[in-house]
């Protein structure tokens, strides 16, 4: 079982922390950290990229960097879910168009659990731009 915590610091800042021990700070006022829901953009972007990568790598693509970049809307009233997002993946490298289409794909309707949650309430879309 995971388990998570926020502590709170002063203001609307807090201390969160997870199983995994790693301490992340969160501001609800976004002064002096990452609100929570820009860490939900956060936590989307890292886990596609993750499998976009283990993918590649598994395929045994030549990339040689990827970003993924969210662009998101959110609920004009509370609660202010997010309700489209936008990934933009961007890879580098002598990649294989359809390798990456097919990575990103498998991401987004498979393997990606932050993109499951969120497809919940939000219309997630997706493009690719290639680096070179």
């Amino acid at each position: 079982m995971t388990e998570a915590r926020a502590t709170w610091i002063a203001d609307q800042r807090f201390d969160g922390i997870a199983s995994s021990g790693h301490k992340i700070p969160i501001d609800g006022d976004k002064k002096s950290a990452n609100s929570p829901m820009d860490l939900v953009l956060i936590a989307l972007c890292g886990c596609t990229g993750y499998d976009v990568v283990s993918i590649l790598k598994k395929k045994r693509e030549p990339f040689t960097s990827l970003e993924v970049r969210a662009e998101a809307e959110r609920a004009a009233t509370p609660p202010t879910v997010y309700i489209e997002i936008k990934l933009v993946y961007r890879v580098g490298g002598k990649v294989s168009r359809k390798a990456v289409e097919d990575a990103v794909r498998l991401s987004e309707e498979k393997y990606c659990s932050v993109a499951a949650m969120l497809n919940k309430t939000a219309r997630i879309s997706y493009t690719i731009e290639y680096a070179g």
